[in-house]
């Protein structure tokens, strides 16, 4: 397949104009000016043309399949049976393929289903996005999202949790470092659950086996606990404490020097957060993500697709966050590809339009580094070298 485009980002805030792209199988083998890539595909190779901008599928780092996104879905997913809501996952992934995401790290879903449904469209047996997911996610007895099968207690079960998601095939492993509103009866978002010992054997059960730890961590207390345990990456990072809020300096150079990573999982609805946490308390929020952008942490996009609001459609509208606190098209777009295809481990792979990567596109019209909506205009999107359309026709 040739796609050629009005202009193919092909470096951080870069375009290629009158840019071409050469698939060859599920991988990237060309990419350069429209004539010498045309003459180098030969006149029977068949070709995609528009006039848009070529740019990396999008990532969305942190998303829940097995939830509906409806006002209650931890009710929804617990009247469901596995296999209803497997059918369930494949609309959602599916939904979110069309909309331009290509990759997604699924972080806790029930029994498997989310690594079961990665092998399916890894085996192009269904259409959606590379899945990188966490399998069960580790949580106390009644901790956040004990619902999904992973309480655990002590540094023994702890470490046995690790392993069986690791031989599921899991390609990161999740933590439940402090609670959080989607569990009513559990810990409140700003509470520890894990000792320091049980986040370090965590941690290092999951190291050892070279995958990488997501820490779910509101509470200041808690994300203090996860640097210093060496996660990867840090989910939310509200810096919630019981009486407000308590952003910590020190903490975040921890962060920046152990190159760990933030996914603030802002949902595709943010501005109404205000109506939830008052005006005063939401702006202090937001705030609290320009300061650690502006103090140099590597900061990725993700949606919390799943939970209450947050639809598997709505990653280009929680990109809209990040405009808001000022940072830049460019930088935005990277935190949606490249740099999250860092964080998750694919940094080889995906995420950049360069010869010798996964052929994973999303095709728009308009200049998304002038207009950042523009990513919404979606024409086609190629996941591993198929295409698919925005109306459901692929091929």
């Amino acid at each position: 397949m040739l796609i050629t485009g009005g202009r193919v980002l092909v470096e951080s805030g870069t375009y290629l104009e009158d840019g071409a792209v050469l698939i060859e199988g599920d991988s990237i083998s060309a990419v350069g000016p429209r004539k010498e890539i045309q003459e180098r595909a030969g006149a029977d190779v068949p070709r995609f043309e528009f006039g848009g901008t070529v740019l990396p599928g999008l990532i969305d780092a942190h998303v829940h399949l097995a939830f509906d996104g409806g006002p209650d879905p931890v009710s929804t997913l617990q009247g469901s049976t596995d296999e209803a809501l497997f059918e369930d996952m494949r609309r959602r992934s599916e939904q979110l393929l069309r909309s331009g995401v290509t990759t997604v790290r699924d972080l806790g879903d029930r029994g498997g289903l989310a690594l079961r449904l990665a092998a399916e469209i890894s085996d192009r047996r269904t259409p959606g996005p590379r899945i990188v997911s966490a399998g069960t996610p580790a949580t106390t007895v009644g901790g956040h999202c004990h619902f999904l099968g992973g309480e655990v207690s002590g540094e023994t079960e702890i470490r046995e949790l690790v392993r069986r998601n690791l031989a599921a095939g899991a390609g990161v492993i999740k933590a439940m470092v402090t609670g959080g509103g989607l569990t009513k009866d559990g810990p409140k978002s700003h509470q520890s659950q894990f000792t320091a010992e049980e986040l370090a054997a965590l941690v290092q059960e999951a190291h050892k086996a070279g995958v990488p730890v997501a820490a779910h961590a509101h509470g200041a207390e808690g994300i203090a606990s996860a640097v210093e345990a060496g996660v990867d990456t840090i989910e939310h990072c509200t810096w919630m404490s019981s009486d407000g809020l308590d952003f910590r300096a020190d903490v975040v150079q921890q962060i920046i020097a152990k190159d760990i990573t933030v996914c603030p999982a802002v949902s595709p609805h943010w501005q109404m957060l205000p109506r939830f946490f008052g005006e005063d308390r939401a702006h202090a929020m937001f705030d609290l993500v320009r300061q650690m952008a502006d103090a140099g942490v590597r900061l990725i996009a993700g949606t919390d697709a799943g939970v209450q609001r947050a639809g598997f459609d709505g990653l280009v509208q929680a990109l809209s966050f990040y405009a808001h606190l000022g940072l830049s098209n460019a930088t935005i777009i990277d935190m949606a590809t490249s740099q999250a295809a860092a964080a998750l481990g694919l940094g080889d792979i995906t995420g950049k339009v360069a010869p010798g990567y996964r052929a994973d596109l999303l095709l728009v019209d308009g200049d998304p580094l002038a207009d950042l909506s523009a990513l919404g205009n979606v024409r086609a999107v190629f996941a591993s070298g198929l295409r698919h359309e925005p109306s459901g026709m692929g091929e």
